[in-house]
C-alpha cells in the first residue's frame, strides 16, 4: 500500500523494518535449508510417528531419553547433525567410547522403518535423531520447541573424528573454544551442558577427582566438590571398583528436565569436573545463576533457552540437496 504523508509515513517503514528483523531472526531459527513443517507435504504423519515410537520405548526404558538427547549433541559436534554417529563399521564414530553405550539406538532404527513403511524414502535419519532428541526432553518434563527439519543424512563417520566432542577433563577455555568453533556462544554452552540434568556417567570417567586428586583437601578430592558429596560417591565409586557402574549426573532430580543440576554446581556437586567448572569459573558461572533465578541479575528460563540453543545446535554442519541422502536404513548408507 502507497503511503503519502503525517504519521503513516514514519509508522510503515517502521514497522516494515521491525517485519525484516523478525524474517531475519526466523532465519536463524530456522537455518539454512531446514525449516519446521519440512514434511509437511511428503510426510505429515513423519512427527507423530517418531513421538509414538520414541514414548512406546520410552514407556519400557526410560533411560532412552538421555541417550537419545545425547545422541543428538554427539552426531551434531563431529560432522555436523548427519546421523553419522548411527553407522555400523569397524572403525565408525559409533564404535567410540562416548558413544557405544549410548541407549536409543534402537529407538531410531524403530523409528525408521514405521517411516520408510508409510513414507518410503522421504524422511532422512538426522531429522529423526532432532526429533527424538526433542520428544525426550519433553517425557522427563521438559519443555517442547518446534524442531526445523530437512537435513540429508551423511555418507561419512570416522571414529578419529570423534576426539572433537567436549570432554570431562576439558577447561572452560576448552569447552568455550569447542562450542565457539560450532557457532555456539558461551551462553549455549552452559545451557547445552544442563542437559545432563537428566542422565548418568560411569565411573571412570569422575573417580580420578575422587582420589589423590589434590594435597589440599582431606580427603585428597577435588576441592571444588563438596565434602558431603565426595563421601557419597566415594562409596559408590571405590578406588578399585566397578569403573562402568553408572551415577547420576544430577542427583537431585535425575530424571526430570529441571533446574537442579544448576543447584548442584552452585552446592559443589557437579560429578563431572567439566561441569563443575561452569560455576568455579565466573565467565560462566553467571548464566548459571541467572538460571537459578539469584536476585540482582536478569533471570533465564532453562527450558525456553534449552531450545532455543537445541536448534541452533541442530543447525550445525548440516547436508542439503546433492550433500547427502536419504538412508534407506539408518545404520548404512545407500
Amino acid at each position: 500500500m502507497l503511503v503519502s504523508m503525517g504519521a503513516s509515513f514514519i509508522r510503515t517503514p517502521t514497522l516494515l523494518f521491525l517485519l525484516l528483523i523478525a524474517m531475519g531472526a526466523a532465519a536463524l531459527v530456522q537455518g539454512q535449508g531446514t525449516r519446521v513443517g519440512f514434511y509437511f507435504r511428503t510426510c505429515p504423519q513423519a512427527e507423530s510417528i517418531v513421538q509414538k515410537t520414541v514414548i512406546s520405548h520410552f514407556q519400557s526404558n526410560p533411560v532412552i531419553a538421555p541417550g537419545l538427547l545425547r545422541m543428538h549433541f554427539h552426531d551434531c559436534f563431529v560432522r555436523g547433525c548427519d546421523a553419522s554417529i548411527l553407522i555400523n563399521g569397524s572403525s565408525t564414530e559409533k564404535t567410540t567410547g562416548p558413544n557405544r553405550l549410548l541407549n536409543g539406538y534402537d529407538v531410531i532404527d524403530d523409528a525408521k522403518t514405521r517411516l520408510e513403511a508409510a513414507c518410503p524414502g522421504v524422511v532422512s535419519c538426522a531429522d529423526i535423531l532432532a526429533l527424538a532428541a526433542r520428544d525426550s526432553v519433553v517425557l522427563t518434563k521438559g519443555m517442547t520447541w518446534r524442531v526445523p527439519t530437512g537435513r540429508k543424512d551423511g555418507r561419512v563417520s570416522l571414529a578419529s573424528e570423534v576426539n572433537n566432542l567436549p570432554a570431562p577433563r576439558d577447561s572452560i577455555e576448552v569447552q568455550k573454544q569447542k562450542f565457539a568453533d560450532k557457532g555456539l556462544t558461551d551462553q549455549d554452552l552452559v545451557t547445552l551442558v544442563g542437559g545432563h540434568t537428566i542422565g548418568t556417567s560411569a565411573c571412570q570417567f569422575f573417580r580420578y577427582r575422587l582420589y589423590n586428586f589434590s594435597t589440599t583437601t582431606a580427603n585428597g578430592a577435588d576441592p571444588s566438590m563438596d565434602a558431603a558429596f565426595v563421601t557419597q560417591l566415594q562409596s559408590l565409586c571405590p578406588a578399585d571398583g566397578d569403573g562402568s557402574r553408572r551415577i547420576a549426573l544430577d542427583t537431585g532430580s535425575p530424571n526430570r528436565f529441571d533446574t537442579s543440576f544448576f543447584t548442584n554446581l552452585r552446592n559443589g556437586r557437579g560429578v563431572l569436573e567439566s561441569d563443575q567448572k561452569l560455576w568455579t569459573d565466573a565467565s560462566t558461572r553467571t548464566f548459571v545463576q541467572r538460571f537459578l533465578g539469584i536476585r540482582g541479575l536478569l533471570g533465564l528460563n532453562f527450558n525456553l533457552e534449552f531450545g532455543r540453543s537445541m536448534v541452533k545446535m541442530s543447525n550445525i554442519g548440516i547436508k542439503t540437496g546433492t550433500e547427502g541422502e536419504i538412508r534407506r536404513v539408518c545404520t548404512a548408507i545407500n
